[in-house]
């Protein structure tokens, strides 16, 4: 499944809006990445094409993209070991990109909450990926957030804003 370059940003009035529309940007240059990575001029050439984006929407975006980067393989020995059944290969691009971004927001941005991340990610799949899509990004991201060590500080979080609530019960992503 190709991501064109012109797709339009979500519409929102949100003061998270700038955000998504980041992370669907950073989406696709992760997307672009995976075809282009030889050719130095692609990353220029797809701001070209976004000049609307506001110097905050492109520093997200850059900076997602770059995260994921730096951290690729342990993302993806992330994904290799949450994702039973699956070979990180075989995942459709977009899949596999959605899961990296939210992934590397999970770890290692500390400020955005796990629930934000979990959900902007379930709603990339929407925008970008299939149904079946959605449910394998939630399910992945959600196990990993229940169980990757490294999160304990987002899970209380999460448990301390609601307190009534705990995760739900840890099952098997086989989509």
């Amino acid at each position: 499944m190709a991501i064109p370059a012109n797709v339009p940003p979500a519409s929102s009035t949100k003061s998270g809006s700038s955000r998504r529309l980041a992370r669907q940007l950073a989406l696709q240059l992760l997307f672009q990445q995976e075809f282009q990575a030889k050719h130095t001029e692609w990353q220029g050439n797809f701001w070209k094409e976004h000049p609307t984006a506001s110097d905050t929407v492109r520093t997200f975006a850059t900076s997602l993209l770059q995260g994921v980067k730096d951290h690729q393989a342990d993302i993806d020995r992330l994904i290799q070991k949450f994702a039973v059944g699956w070979s990180i290969t075989r995942m459709p691009v977009v899949d596999r990109n959605i899961l990296r971004c939210g992934i590397y927001e999970l770890l290692w941005e500390p400020e955005i909450p796990a629930a934000v991340t979990i959900n902007e990610a379930i709603e990339l799949a929407k925008r970008f990926a299939d149904d079946e899509a959605q449910r394998f990004v939630n399910g992945i991201l959600d196990h990993i957030l229940r169980d990757e060590e490294r999160l304990a500080e987002k899970r209380s979080q999460l448990n301390a804003k609601e307190p009534n609530q705990s995760l739900p019960p840890h099952t098997d992503v086989n989509v």
